[in-house]
């Protein structure tokens, strides 16, 4: 990792200014990113054009797994069987945390209304829920249920009737059977063993086995992301998700094998995971650095986090604690732990993160799995503007209106001199001619 000591106000501006243009390492890098974009885009259309045939060779070319479109999907005796397999007590885990996050999710939702004034004009808003929506699972290097839960749980919560998912087939030519596990725990209507770019296309076009759908979530490789980026004409997503990153803001008061470990646990996802820890503390970062080099003996995946942290794993020393909760607002990470004597009162000045874990004794790990807020955030800085995965995406609003004549006939004055002001008389005459 590397250290850089901010010692004054202008060394803190000169920093922020280099993040927000992009200079420092606060999202992690896209290496050959025009020539990846290329390259996706080609799939996409592919797709687009030759539907089935073009998922079957992409599959085969990329996953390796010869599938006849008609093997796309995954029968229910499929999942019934991958279920039966899977350790009761690891069923019993998902189950728990389903409903942990079930919990969390109805308290989103919002209500339609309506409301009619004395002269009988009504107003009102109908949310409705998603028809179908299409789910993405990663699973090319590992397999992980948790996205399985954080993606349909929300989607069941908010109402959506038919819940696509879709996984690489990287276990023996289908989908590991703690994934299907988890998409019978968690309600999935169809699972489809297809993943990368090529996924994405067909839920956004359709093709002849796979429904198009008007949303797609769920994180994936940078191919996922760019191929839900290039279909979000023709569909909605939920964002374009990155690499996974954290900012630990700890004081002198933390404990260095905790501040160590959450940087470890994000490090570990792939080598272009961003692990930062902000201190006023001049002594915290060697520390942290003594914990991490004991405990990477005996992490399995010790040469991805080492990569990670050489690239992207940065420490910064500020001046004091309102400089780190300035620098960390504008970083706006996708996981903020907060370690310091009082992290209550310190979260009170944060605006800019996807989760925030208060406290050295709230590992991320309990939002990641079983907390109930959901595990897919906002990254690349994104939690500025954007929030993390929930109920209501999967809803959308209607407005309706009724004027009484009376109230047209109070309005329409204004009505058609607003219209004749941006020079559009026929929306004038259409309040003209019912006066």
């Amino acid at each position: 990792m590397r250290t850089l000591t901010i010692a004054n106000g202008q060394e803190l501006e000169n920093v922020i200014r280099a993040v927000e243009r992009g200079e420092e390492a606060a999202a992690g890098g896209e290496a050959h990113l025009e020539q990846q974009l290329a390259s996706t885009r080609a799939i996409v259309e592919a797709v687009r054009v030759r539907g089935d045939a073009a998922v079957a060779e992409f599959t085969q070319k990329f996953d390796g797994v010869a599938l006849d479109p008609g093997a796309f999907e995954i029968s229910q005796s499929e999942i019934d069987a991958a279920f039966d397999t899977v350790d009761r007590e690891l069923v019993g885990a998902l189950e728990r945390a389903l409903e942990n996050i079930r919990a969390f999710h109805a308290r989103e939702l919002r209500q339609s209304w309506e409301e009619t004034s004395e002269d009988g004009t009504i107003l009102g808003r109908r949310i409705t829920a998603l028809e179908r929506v299409g789910v993405y699972v990663p699973g090319a290097t590992a397999f992980y249920p948790s996205s399985v839960l954080m993606n349909i749980v929300p989607a069941s919560v908010a109402g959506v009737e038919e819940i696509i998912m879709v996984s690489p087939p990287s276990f023996n030519g289908t989908i590991h059977p703690l994934v299907l596990a988890a998409a019978k725990v968690a309600g999935a209507t169809r699972v489809f063993r297809i993943g990368g770019a090529q996924s994405i296309a067909a839920m956004a076009y359709g093709t002849g086995i796979i429904p198009a759908v008007p949303k797609i979530t769920g994180p994936g490789n940078i191919y996922v992301t760019l191929a839900k980026r290039l279909v979000s004409s023709v569909c909605a997503i939920d964002m374009e998700a990155g690499p996974s990153e954290v900012v630990v803001l700890a004081d002198a008061q933390a404990d260095p094998r905790e501040v160590a470990a959450e940087m470890l646990a994000q490090a570990e996802h792939n080598p272009d995971s961003v692990a930062i820890l902000v201190t006023p503390s001049a002594e915290l970062p060697g520390r942290v650095e003594t914990v991490i080099e004991e405990e990477l003996r005996l992490l399995e995946r010790a040469e991805t986090i080492r990569e990670s942290l050489a690239r992207f794993g940065t420490v910064y020393v500020v001046p004091g604690l309102e400089d780190a909760v300035r620098l960390t607002n504008v970083l706006a990470p996708e996981h903020l732990s907060i370690q310091v004597e009082d992290p209550m009162a310190v979260f009170e000045h944060i605006r800019n993160a996807g989760a925030v874990m208060l406290g050295g004794g709230t590992p991320v790990a309990v939002t990641d799995y079983y907390a109930g807020p959901n595990h897919i955030l906002p990254t690349g800085r994104r939690a500025r503007f954007s929030s993390p995965l929930s109920a209501e995406d999967f809803r959308k609003v209607t407005n309706y209106v009724s004027y009484s004549k009376e109230r047209l006939q109070r309005d329409a004055g204004d009505i058609m001199r607003l219209a004749t002001s941006e020079k559009l008389t026929a929306h004038a005459r259409a309040v003209e001619i019912r006066k």
